[in-house]
């Protein structure tokens, strides 16, 4: 796995968040909503200005387009983890529903192992090179990679007076933004092992969404007559 400093960063963040959250469970719930809202209102209201300034000023930000894709991008890789914290992520349960309640447990753990497995080769999948697996690398290498290197966006830059200010090279380095890639899939392991856990003490069903479709339409099917 070698010396690359994402692996420290990654290892402080499930930290903080696993400490966090045995102390202040509301809190971490919160900032998890937080930046997912602040993340789709900055996509929106950047692209809301930029279609004002280039339909109605026949003008535009050159980065708009790069900004927005970067935050969605982090919206995603971000809201991983939290789908799986609050059992947003849809899944089919329709088969493992019929088994026995042992045999359904054991299906229900093999799923959230999966999600497991599924971040980690994400993160480094040198390790399946011990089952004879060729692969190499993944987002650690990646991002260490462009963090050496320290290469820029393509259009995305810094004020100018941040560049004069810090000394800043002119354009965003490409670690900056993919910062969230093996962040994020840090937090789905950490997630991922959190809901194994509690499927496995009983605390939780399934690692992805049951039936709240089904239990909104009880609870709500006489509204309208009300």
């Amino acid at each position: 796995m070698g010396g690359y400093p994402i692996y420290i960063i990654m290892a402080v963040v499930v930290a903080m968040f696993f400490i966090i959250e045995r102390v202040r469970p509301e809190a971490i719930a919160r900032f998890e909503e937080n930046v997912l809202a602040t993340l789709l209102a900055l996509i929106t209201l950047v692209s809301f200005a930029q279609v004002i300034a280039r339909y109605g000023f026949n003008t535009g930000w050159g980065g708009a387009l790069e900004f927005t894709r970067i935050l969605f991008a982090w919206m995603i890789l971000f809201g991983m983890s939290y789908g799986v914290r609050t059992g947003l992520h849809l899944g089919i349960d329709a088969v493992i529903r019929l088994f026995p309640k042992p045999l359904f447990r054991v299906a229900a753990l093999f799923g959230a192992f999966c999600v497991l497995l599924y971040a980690v080769t994400l993160i480094w999948a040198d390790w399946l090179n011990y089952f004879g697996a060729d692969t190499k690398r993944g987002a650690a290498f990646y991002w260490d990679f462009m963090f050496k290197r320290g290469i820029g966006l393509d259009d995305l830059k810094y004020p100018l007076w941040m560049q004069e200010q810090f000394g800043l090279q002119e354009r965003v380095q490409r670690w900056v933004a993919y910062l969230i890639l093996p962040v994020g899939l840090a937090l789905l392991a950490f997630r991922s092992v959190e809901a194994f856990v509690q499927i496995l003490t009983g605390k939780r069903e399934l690692i992805i969404a049951s039936h709240e479709a089904e239990d909104l339409v009880a609870e709500n099917q006489n509204v309208l007559r009300d």
